[in-house]
C-alpha cells in the first residue's frame, strides 16, 4: 500500500468512526481522543488530517451526504420506474433500514441542524448545502411526478418537497423520542397516500 493510499484509508476510517459516534452521542458528546481511540490513530496524527474538530464534524456531515446519495441512487435503481413509486420505495428502504437498528439515531443532518447551527457556521453551511443538493433530487421526481399526473400541481414541486422534508425530520425526532418507527412510517403513509396525490 502506497503513502497516499494509507493517508485515504486513515482519513475514511477517522470518518467513518466520527459518523458512527456522532449518531449514536451527538457532536458535543463525542471527543477527539474517543474517535482516534476507537481508530487506533494516534491523536497528535487527527490533527495531519483535519484543522480541527469542527472542520472534522463539517467534513463527516459531507462523508454522511455522499454515502446517502449512493444509497438513493441504488435504491431507485433497484425501485419501480414510476417516480412516485420511486420515492415511496426509497423512503421504505430507510425505514427498513432504521427498524433493523437497535439504536434508533435518527437523520445525522437533523442531528447536526439542532445540535450545531447556532455555534458552528461551518457546520451550518455544510448542512445547508447537503440539505440544497437533497431538495433540488427530490424535487426532480415530483415534478416528473406532476407531469405524469400522479402527483397534485396546485402547489409547486419544490413546495411539496419542503413540506415532505419539514415532515419527515420531525418524524425522525419522534421515532428517537420514541423508540419507534411507527412516526415515520405514518409520515410517509400520509405523504404518499394523500398529500402528494391529485
Amino acid at each position: 500500500m502506497n503513502k497516499a493510499t494509507a493517508l485515504h484509508d486513515t482519513r475514511a476510517t477517522l470518518l467513518a468512526t466520527g459518523l458512527r459516534l456522532f449518531a449514536e452521542q451527538g457532536y458535543n458528546g463525542t471527543g477527539i481522543k474517543e474517535i482516534v481511540d476507537a481508530t487506533g490513530v494516534p491523536k497528535g496524527s487527527f490533527y495531519n488530517y483535519f484543522k480541527s474538530k469542527e472542520d472534522f464534524g463539517a467534513e463527516v456531515i459531507s462523508f454522511y451526504a455522499d454515502g446517502f446519495a449512493d444509497k438513493w441512487s441504488g435504491y431507485f435503481a433497484e425501485g419501480p420506474e414510476q417516480p412516485l413509486a420511486a420515492l415511496r420505495y426509497t423512503y421504505e428502504r430507510i425505514i427498513g433500514y432504521h427498524e433493523q437498528c437497535e439504536v434508533k439515531a435518527g437523520c445525522l443532518l437533523g442531528n447536526f441542524a439542532a445540535e450545531m447551527s447556532e455555534s458552528s457556521e461551518l457546520c451550518r453551511l455544510t448542512l445547508q448545502e447537503v440539505v440544497a443538493g437533497w431538495r433540488k433530487r427530490f424535487a426532480s421526481y415530483l415534478r416528473k411526478a406532476q407531469a405524469d399526473g400522479s402527483v397534485r400541481t396546485d402547489l409547486s414541486a419544490e413546495q411539496l418537497t419542503d413540506f415532505f422534508w419539514n415532515a419527515w425530520e420531525g418524524a425522525l425526532l419522534r421515532m428517537k423520542i420514541e423508540r419507534s418507527t411507527a412516526p415515520v412510517r405514518a409520515c410517509v403513509n400520509l405523504m404518499f397516500d394523500h398529500f402528494f396525490l391529485p
